[in-house]
């Protein structure tokens, strides 16, 4: 047996071998035989190998094969597709990584892996690599519908970026027949050339019965639906009702009047108003629910919160970050009784600036719930009936309104990017099927509230910021050079041109006068996608770097402690400061945990958002079952090069393949973002408007094909 320094003289020649230039990359095996390993040394050989991968020199690539690990080796998310190959968004890098399907070495959708880079990119194409190795599984179970067969069974993932079927062995099918949906325990990933197996741990129902389809996806994204017991033991000491002694020590705010505005089927009201105006300033109190009066640090209620991250919204229902009894109860600001709220009491003068403000442990009482669509009947149609109803208050909204006003007027002097895309509105039966679709209408009483809860979030950010304390900051970075370049690109087919500073760096007023310009025309909606698909996802840093859409350089999240955690964290760092608690030590132990917890709610809030997306896409689908072979009139909302998108003017979008556009072979332009029939000339571009067919529709792959009728 070799000596240790044997083994370190044989991994300092076989490292030298490996980086001359001679050397072609070789199989573990025939690099052994290449270098006349003997039989006695080749388990010496193996660990020298080894050690060389663990000190990360070497690695083996997608074909087993021993090669040096270069400046190329990266690690990131792997994010798969149905075809097979995927991308790679490394950390620290601005585009994703493309895996050729023969590369990816079974690395599946949300995995952690390691890749090698083996093409560079330019001219407009992207960087190639191969995965070396998954590093982490994003997720052991899986989703999907079962199959039986005489001897076995498998399973078909709901997740289509799963591409291989899950091979079931008869003893581990739990009893599921064909059509069952059902979560799967992977027990191993397989390899390229074979699938993987799993045992079947929980049937969710047959795919036909009402409400699996729904709870198919939230037990896909691994949404918490029940509450530990020791959650619901913490729950139970709370109160209904603030007891007298906890109110002490509180600004009391109870003879101001005050509402709340929200849907109509809003439960959880977790932000309430109060206006008045005196000598031109406008003493605007925006009171949030005092929720960490409730939920503690470190208690089983907060594990818990950080562990949901935000309360997840889908068509039918809400799985709340926090339980009713505080959601609902004693943390909503219902009308009528008195609540505790951490308070933002700001002096705005007639400009819209913030003068001077406090933020304040309050007690509050909300004198009405008004409704948005109340607010609006009042004050932009003066309803007479709901005027005479909310007669005390219309004053204090007919204030609202002309804040609301300047404030908004302000923020877009600035620069500050509306992008006012119609959100859908789906209505479901008892069953779960959907009814209707439509555009979710907003209207100015949104607006007014949007307007004051921002006034709040800046000012907070801003005083914390000045502060120099560990915080917790919504930031939306600036859009990177290469993904302005190419809008600008874009806009100029239009005729519409974006000012850029050195090394192409844009101010959000651009982006502002862009989509103002385009208003009412037919690229309004097409060029108005393409800048905001520009820009970056906004996430939560423990540093204050500003959010760009907003044009805002301090900017954080305060005013929704119910539904998102990072709101909660930053009212138990306003308290502590409030009460002189926030020393040294309490500091380090912020300084130390809020990385964390920026990067896990901004994960989470990403999971949320796809799983509301997953079944809002998936009710669209079923929708228009009923209206295969029925002709609807659409624009044009995304072209690629295997076909368009075309949107109907409810919200709803399919696709027209290019292998189905009759009358010619079309070829797409990637700079006129267009296809252009090869003899005819004919052109679909984005904006347009399309007669198409409902020619199929997928409910599991959430999918709706459209056709173009044939030309007469």
């Amino acid at each position: 047996m070799m000596t240790r320094e044997e083994l370190n003289q044989k991994k300092d020649m076989i490292y030298s071998f490996l980086s001359s230039e001679e050397y072609i990359p070789l199989k573990i095996k025939e690099l052994g035989a290449l270098l006349q390993v003997p039989a006695k040394d080749k388990k010496a050989f193996r660990q020298v190998l080894d050690e060389l991968m663990d000190e990360k020199k070497v690695h083996l690539d997608a074909k087993g094969r021993v090669v040096l690990v270069s400046e190329n080796f990266m690690t990131g998310k792997f994010m798969a597709t149905q075809k097979g190959f995927g991308f790679v968004r490394a950390e620290g890098e601005a585009e994703d990584i493309f895996i050729p399907a023969n590369s990816t070495k079974g690395a599946m959708d949300g995995d952690l892996v390691r890749i090698a880079l083996v093409k560079e990119g330019g001219e407009g194409k992207r960087r190639e690599a191969e995965v070396m190795a998954v590093l982490e599984r994003a997720a052991s179970t899986i989703v999907g519908t079962y199959s039986a067969s005489k001897s076995f069974g498998f399973v078909v993932a709901d997740n289509h970026k799963f591409t291989k079927d899950i091979y079931i062995a008869k003893a581990d099918t739990k009893g599921a027949v064909t059509g069952h949906k059902v979560v799967v325990e992977i027990t191993d990933f397989g390899s390229e050339d074979r699938n993987p197996e799993g045992r079947i741990i929980e049937i969710i129902g047959h795919i036909n019965d009402p409400g699996v389809d729904i709870i198919s996806v939230i037990k896909a994204y691994g949404l918490p639906e029940e509450y530990p017991d020791e959650v619901m033991n913490q729950i139970r000491e709370i109160p209904e009702e603030v007891p007298e002694e906890e109110k002490e020590g509180r600004t009391d705010y109870r003879e101001l009047q005050t509402v709340t505005i929200d849907g109509e089927d809003a439960k959880d009201l977790d932000d309430a108003i109060t206006l008045t105006k005196e000598n031109g300033i406008y003493h605007l109190g925006v009171h949030i629910a005092d929720v960490s009066h409730y939920v503690t640090e470190k208690s089983p209620l907060d594990k818990e919160a950080l562990k949901r991250g935000t309360s997840v919204y889908l068509v039918d229902r809400v799985i709340p970050m926090l339980p009713h009894k505080l959601s609902n109860g004693i943390c909503s600001l219902n009308a009528g009784v008195d609540r505790l709220a951490l308070s933002c009491m700001m002096d705005i003068n007639g400009k819209g600036e913030v003068v001077s403000h406090r933020i304040e442990e309050t007690l509050i009482r909300v004198d009405r719930r008004m409704s948005y669509t109340s607010v609006h009947k009042i004050i932009e149609e003066q309803d007479e009936a709901e005027r005479k109803e909310y007669e005390p208050l219309v004053p204090m909204f007919e204030l609202m309104y002309e804040l609301a006003k300047i404030l908004r007027e302000r923020r877009f002097k600035k620069g500050s990017v509306d992008f006012d895309f119609p959100e859908s509105k789906i209505t479901l039966d008892e069953k779960g099927k959907p009814l209707d679709v439509q555009v979710y209408e907003r209207n100015d009483a949104h607006r007014i509230i949007e307007e004051f809860m921002l006034a709040a979030n800046q000012t907070v950010a801003e005083e914390y910021f000045w502060q120099e304390l560990p915080f917790v900051y919504r930031t939306h970075e600036v859009p990177s050079p290469e993904k302005i370049l190419q809008l600008n690109a874009f806009v100029q087919g239009f005729g519409y041109n974006l000012k850029t500073g050195a090394e192409d760096e844009i101010h959000p007023k651009e982006i502002q006068k862009l989509i103002h310009k385009v208003e009412g025309t037919p690229e309004e909606g097409i060029i108005s996608r393409l800048a905001l698909r520009s820009m970056k996802q906004a996430k939560y840093t423990t540093t204050c770097e500003g959010h760009f859409g907003l044009a805002m350089k301090y900017y954080t999240h305060f005013t929704s402690p119910i539904r998102r955690y990072p709101d909660l964290q930053i009212h138990r760092i306003i308290k502590e400061n409030l009460h002189g608690k926030l020393v040294e030590k309490r500091i380090a132990h912020y300084n130390r945990i809020l990385p964390e917890v920026t990067v896990q709610a901004s994960t989470l809030e990403r999971r949320a958002d796809d799983a509301e997306r997953e079944v809002e896409k998936m009710k669209k689908a079923e929708y228009m079952e009923q209206f295969i072979g029925e002709t609807f009139e659409g624009v044009i909302s995304g072209v690629t090069s295997w076909g368009m998108y075309v949107e109907l003017p409810n919200t709803i979008e399919g696709m027209v393949r290019i292998a189905d556009i009759p009358g010619d072979y079309f070829f797409f332009e990637e700079e006129n973002y267009q296809l252009v029939g090869e003899h005819t000339h004919r052109v679909y571009k984005l904006g347009q408007k399309l007669q198409v067919v409902v020619g199929a529709v997928d409910k599991a792959l959430r999918t709706i094909d459209f056709e173009i009728p044939e030309m007469v």
